[in-house]
């Protein structure tokens, strides 16, 4: 990988790291307890409890991106990002742009 794909990678982590403390923030408003004295009915509380329970998965999931781009920084810092974590192989490019996370070459994956 030539060093301005690397700058361009890190500017892509970055983004995206910041992009998804935003997302988890809003996620976890979203994911505050019921309250049982709200007056919504039965139904629009079978809803809540619904919608509640779908940003939580969201939440885990936006959870664990942030956690595999933050272990992406510390490759990065560590001069390992692009290189396959099974072979050694270096990861093509597209690949890195597309999930910049990613610690395996294609044919690994």
């Amino acid at each position: 990988m030539i060093p301005g794909e690397t700058e361009e990678l890190k500017t892509i982590i970055d983004n995206e790291i910041s992009s998804i403390r935003e997302e988890i923030d809003g996620l976890i408003e979203l994911t505050q307890p019921i309250a049982l004295d709200n007056s919504i009915g039965r139904l629009s509380r079978m809803d809540a409890i619904n919608n509640k329970a779908i940003n939580e998965k969201a939440l885990r999931d936006k959870k664990q991106i942030l956690q595999k781009l933050e272990r992406a920084e510390e490759r990065y810092k560590e001069g390992k990002l692009g290189k396959c974590l099974k072979c050694g192989a270096e990861i093509p490019f597209g690949r890195l742009k597309f999930m910049p996370y990613t610690t395996r070459c294609v044919n690994c994956a």
